[in-house]
């Protein structure tokens, strides 16, 4: 991939000579949906699809950015003195806002850069392209210009802030934590509230992770999903009138169901129920895959769609549909809809053996009922985001 991204780069910008290459992963999260909001716990893991970048410091303070994969834009000039989002810039708006962010926190980069980038994660397909391509641009910044006093873990925030402020998507911080932060075959056990992590190795001896893509396109700063925040923030207020609590994530579900009376609208109660309960599902599944017992995490995993579906109302029919169709084939330990919502893709565990029916039947009946293809990927588990040559 390399070889393609130095040669359209030097041939937009004259040569390569110097240029930079740079991996930066999608991510899927196996469970704990819209929980990172919420100051619970979450179960992504890194992809090894992704991101690729080839990238230059400049001497000016001009930045140009250009994507393969949506060549109809061209060139996407913009400069370190004017860093604000424009409309024409369109997907040229998540690396700006990243070059935006850093100046907000005190590290504005001493010049401009040349970036060319090229992906292989479906856009719109909730498996994170933004967060790969924000914190993309933070390792970029770091490397070419030397900045040694951020972190991952600080690219990861870096990321969340540009998108939540220069983006306006009111996003918690899974995704950009499990791009910045991602380690080969584990996932990562994070607590959104306190950023403590732990890695769980992945061990499916006779099993594969498959995404299934809907090929239905959400966009969430357009979607329900800031409604779906103000909700759970105005369920929080009624509970804490009477409890001393900081985030959802604090109650189990036993105290929620003695406290549930205080929260007096019923749309509020659902997203705060599924909020808490998706919690404590998260906090099982990593317990029970620990003991090796992957059939209750797929239980588990099946639980959490059930809610996405009912009580968070973030699912749609087309995911619904692929959903349903997993469940009936033999061999699929667990399945359900993954990342933000509205479209995008289904998760699911398949035993080896099951792979091959699954994607053969799920892809039939999917297109006789919708009336276009589902796109399957069988997927590993890779490293975050990093300089690569």
């Amino acid at each position: 991939m390399e070889q393609k991204l130095f040669e359209k780069f030097a041939e937009l910008f004259g040569d390569a000579d110097g240029a930079r290459f740079y991996f930066s992963p999608g991510r899927v999260n196996l469970i704990g949906e819209h929980t990172d909001y919420n100051g619970g716990h979450v179960f992504p893991c890194a992809l090894t699809m992704g991101t690729y970048a080839a990238a230059r410091a400049r001497s000016d303070r001009r930045i140009r950015l250009y994507s393969m994969n949506l060549n109809r834009f061209g060139v996407v000039e913009a400069s370190l003195d004017d860093l604000t989002n424009k409309k024409e810039y369109n997907w040229a708006n998540y690396p700006l806002g990243v070059v935006w962010a850093f100046k907000e926190k005190g590290h504005m980069p001493p010049a401009g850069f040349d970036m060319v980038i090229w992906g292989n994660i479906p856009n719109g397909s909730g498996l994170s392209s933004s967060a790969s391509l924000e914190v993309l641009t933070g390792v970029v910044l770091c490397d070419l210009f030397g900045i040694d006093s951020l972190t991952m873990t600080d690219l990861a925030l870096i990321g969340q802030y540009s998108e939540n402020n220069f983006n306006g998507c009111n996003c918690g911080i899974m995704d950009q934590f499990a791009v910045a932060m991602g380690k080969k075959d584990n996932a990562i056990f994070l607590d959104t509230a306190a950023l403590n992590y732990e890695y769980a190795p992945i061990r499916l001896e006779d099993a594969k992770i498959v995404i299934t893509n809907s090929k239905v396109k959400h966009s969430l700063v357009d979607s329900a999903y800031n409604d779906r925040r103000r909700e759970c923030t105005e369920a929080l207020a009624a509970l804490q009138a009477e409890l001393d609590i900081r985030s959802l994530g604090d109650l189990t579900p036993e105290k929620f169901e003695q406290n549930k009376h205080l929260i007096k609208d019923p749309v509020q109660l659902k997203r705060a129920k599924h909020a808490v309960y998706e919690n404590q599902r998260t906090i099982d599944a990593v317990a029970a895959l620990r003991a090796g017992d992957i059939e209750k995490f797929g239980k588990l995993m099946n639980q959490s769609h059930v809610s996405l579906r009912d009580d968070y109302e973030v699912s749609c029919p087309e995911i619904d549909i692929l959903v349903d169709l997993a469940w009936q084939i033999p061999g699929v330990i667990g399945s359900r809809i993954t990342g933000g919502g509205f479209g995008g893709c289904t998760v699911s565990i398949v035993k080896n053996e099951a792979v091959d029916p699954f994607i053969d039947t799920i892809g039939k009946t999917y297109l006789e009922k919708v009336g276009h293809e589902a796109e399957f990927y069988t997927v590993d588990i890779g490293d975050g985001a990093s300089r690569i040559l």
